[in-house]
């Protein structure tokens, strides 16, 4: 279980989008997100592309990634929302949407990862985020539906299974 606002959905929190303004959570209504903790200059950060990839193959079933950039693990979100978004398009062709920086741990932890962190994966791990690229499914009704450690590759067996299973 997790914990969620007074409707129910981790989505209806508000956040910036990366390009300034809201991100819109609310707009996901219905859809299943994934939502990622990101970071430009990680060694997992080459799962932009496999994120990319489940991105495309299933946007036209009701489905986004949500990137969420954050410079909490060792710093390695140090840029500009420019030089994100620059980056990620530019070496990633990335183009499902993200939001604003935040912090995904401790006092200042964004009201986003609130809502999430309380959620436990297939190993049992709940509460703080362990580092770039964790993983968050949620489902069609704003609830969470699994958590992904931040080294399972997005296009994993499990990730895949999960995405399929909250569009069926």
């Amino acid at each position: 279980m997790t914990t969620t606002d007074r409707n129910g959905s981790v989505l209806d929190v508000e956040i910036g989008a990366l390009k300034g303004g809201s991100a819109d959570l609310p707009q996901y209504a219905g859809q299943a997100v994934l939502i990622v903790n990101v970071a430009s200059k990680c060694g997992l950060t080459p799962q932009y592309t496999g994120l990319e990839r489940l991105h495309e193959r299933y946007a036209g079933q009701g489905f986004t990634v949500l990137g969420v950039p954050c410079n909490q693990f060792m710093g390695q979100e140090p840029g500009s929302p420019e030089e994100i978004a620059e980056f990620c398009s530019a070496t990633y062709g990335v183009t499902f949407p993200m939001t604003e920086k935040v912090e995904v741990n401790g006092d200042g932890r964004h009201a986003l990862y609130d809502g999430l962190v309380g959620f436990a994966d297939a190993e049992g791990h709940t509460g703080d985020i362990r580092w770039n690229f964790e993983k968050f499914l949620v489902g069609r009704d704003g609830t969470v539906l699994a958590r992904f450690a931040p080294q399972t590759e997005p296009e994993a067996a499990e990730v895949v299974a999960a995405v399929e299973g909250a569009l069926a």
